[in-house]
């Protein structure tokens, strides 16, 4: 594994702590772990930037989707600083996945997340 690939993986798998953290202590040190301070979070249906409204963005889909998870669709896939993967929101319950989609992701020097966009392939109707 390439010392990039190894920097996307980790700054993947942070982000996936983060959107499967549980209790809003929990939340919030992953997005701090994950995203740089000035981050920013965008997909089709949200806006965010900074910490507090990453953070805010993902407390809102767990309550739409309590009992859910997160998970990695495939493998990651990037290039100088960007990387893109995919991911299913799974409910815990029945393993059923009515979402999913694909991110890219753009990181610092330090490997957090500068920037997000999200993708959405799959919606409940």
């Amino acid at each position: 594994m390439s010392a990039n690939t190894d920097r996307y993986e980790t700054a993947v798998a942070a982000y996936f702590e983060a959107w499967n953290a549980d209790g809003r202590d929990a939340l919030t040190k992953a997005v701090g772990a994950a995203w740089a301070a000035d981050g920013t979070y965008t997909d089709p249906l949200a806006e965010a930037r900074g910490h507090e409204g990453i953070a805010d963005v993902i407390g809102a889909v767990h309550e739409q989707f309590p009992g859910f998870v997160f998970r990695p669709l495939g493998a990651v896939d990037g290039h100088h600083d960007t990387a893109r993967f995919g991911w299913e929101l799974v409910d815990a319950r029945d393993g059923s996945a009515p979402v999913a989609g694909f991110d890219v992701i753009v990181l610092d020097d330090e490997g957090r997340i500068r920037s997000v966009l999200g993708f959405l392939d799959r919606v409940p109707a």
